[in-house]
């Protein structure tokens, strides 16, 4: 492989190692690589960006870190520390990056033939800038919005809604489920609503009619992945609870917004009757505010019945444009990739604002089939935003669960391609209010200079 080149304009970005008691290091004897799926790469210099405030670092257990050597640029494994650093055995380092930001590379790591199977998380190229001493991730900011930050979320503020909230409807079954996805699962979301603020969620359904690889809130073991990170919602709420719910909260909460379909729930357009009748009445009672609708859009003719009950905005979640790809991840029941499209034509027919859930993984996203695929879906239904959501998955998993596909060009350039095709299509990563659906210059509004880092000084962790 030739040797990565450099320029006095360049920065240099060094590998990532930790021993297994947590140090970490980097090792300027191997520049960055990442890998486009199982494609090792070093990264474009324009992808490399400071490690946004609020994310967190992580080791991939039993991996052994990789690196381009710096003299000869060939790809090197590395196992253990040089004798004069103690000679420790290390294992590779990467980032889980604050929400708002799409990674572009995955981590370069050797892993063993037989390991645990990662948690669900989105695991993110990480180097160390020589010149600036801070850590650097491969990735792109898709969203403004701050309102996601971690530090912006205070268990110490959200205890105290969460009584009020109870005590005003003590029988409400379903403010006490999001009181423990606030409080016990640190759902950003539920506490939003206990803090009286932006988006707050709605979970309705425990049934799903997908079994997703990745799914939080359920894991067979046929999936031979990690336990669920959070429990399904048990019950469906009554049209009361649901009102009581969210109506507050669209009457007062600043930039308002009450979303179906969360992590702690199957897929709610299985609920899509009790929902309708919930909207009517949020409506009967407020029109102010957003209400959304998170969903994988399996049932086209209830998409048909949401809009007529009052619905603002459709979020439709699929890992891929293609067919063979999106079954091999969502392996739907009783419905199959053409129902979906067909929701997205009639959610667009209906006037509803139209994004994707799209779940972004380096070297399948980013394949020029793929892209292809997506652009004729974004003209077809006419998707207004993409939210770049990052595949919280095994890397390793998911690959073994694809189909064979093309060659990746990278996730960078899949971004500006996807653009320069269709001008008018925003990126994003969050659900957005009716007021900021079609933002002045939103054509124009990307790339995005970060605008939250951590401190050049940050120490390593």
């Amino acid at each position: 492989m030739a040797k990565p080149t450099g320029r006095p304009d360049r920065k240099t970005f060094c590998t990532v190692v930790a021993t297994a008691d947590g140090q970490v290091f980097e090792y300027p004897g191997l520049l960055l690589a990442g890998h486009k799926g199982d494609q090792p790469c070093a990264p474009r210099p324009d992808e490399m960006i400071p490690l946004p405030a609020g994310s967190r670092l992580f080791t991939l257990p039993q991996a052994l870190p990789q690196g381009f050597d710096s003299q000869t640029g060939r790809l090197q494994t590395l196992e253990r520390l040089p004798r004069s650093w103690g000679g420790d055995r290390v294992q590779a380092v990467c980032a889980f990056m604050a929400p708002g930001y799409t990674r572009t590379l995955l981590p370069a790591a050797q892993y063993p033939a037989r390991r645990e199977t990662l948690p669900l998380w989105a695991y993110t190229a990480l180097g160390w800038c020589l010149e600036e001493e801070r850590f650097y991730v491969a990735a792109s900011q898709v969203d403004r919005n701050l309102q996601w930050q971690p530090d912006r979320f205070d268990d110490r503020e959200v205890a105290p809604g969460v009584d009020r909230l109870l005590a005003r409807f003590p029988d409400n079954r379903l403010l006490r489920q999001l009181a423990r996805c606030a409080l016990d699962y640190h759902c950003f979301a539920a506490k939003n609503l206990f803090l009286g603020r932006w988006e707050a969620p709605l979970p309705t359904s425990p049934q799903c009619n997908a079994r997703c690889l990745g799914c939080l809130s359920w894991q067979s073991a046929e999936n031979e992945c990690c336990p669920s990170s959070q429990e399904r919602i048990t019950f469906v709420p009554t049209v009361q609870e649901l009102v009581e719910t969210a109506v507050p909260h669209l009457q007062t909460a600043e930039n308002a917004i009450v979303s179906y379909g969360q992590g702690c729930e199957g897929d709610p357009i299985l609920q899509a009757d009790v929902i309708c009748q919930s909207i009517r009445a949020m409506r009967a009672e407020t029109a102010r505010g957003t209400i959304n609708f998170n969903s994988n859009a399996s049932l086209p003719d209830k998409i048909d019945a949401l809009a007529a009950a009052g619905l603002d905005s459709l979020r439709v979640s699929l890992n891929s444009a293609r067919e063979d790809f999106y079954t091999a991840y969502y392996r739907p029941r009783g419905y199959c990739f053409a129902d979906v499209r067909e929701s997205l034509r009639r959610a667009r027919q209906q006037g509803l604002f139209v994004m994707l859930n799209y779940l972004v993984f380096p070297g399948i996203s980013d394949q020029q089939e793929e892209i292809d695929a997506l652009v004729e879906l974004i003209d077809d239904g006419r998707v207004d935003l993409i939210q770049m959501r990052n595949l919280c998955i095994d890397p390793q998993q998911y690959l073994r669960a694809m189909p064979q596909g093309g060659t990746p060009i990278g996730l960078l350039a899949m971004l500006e391609q996807i653009k320069e095709r269709v001008p008018r299509i925003q990126y994003g990563y969050f659900n957005r209010t009716r007021e900021s659906f079609f933002p002045a210059g939103f054509e124009q509004d990307w790339p995005i200079r970060p605008s939250r880092t951590a401190s050049p000084k940050e120490s390593k962790r």
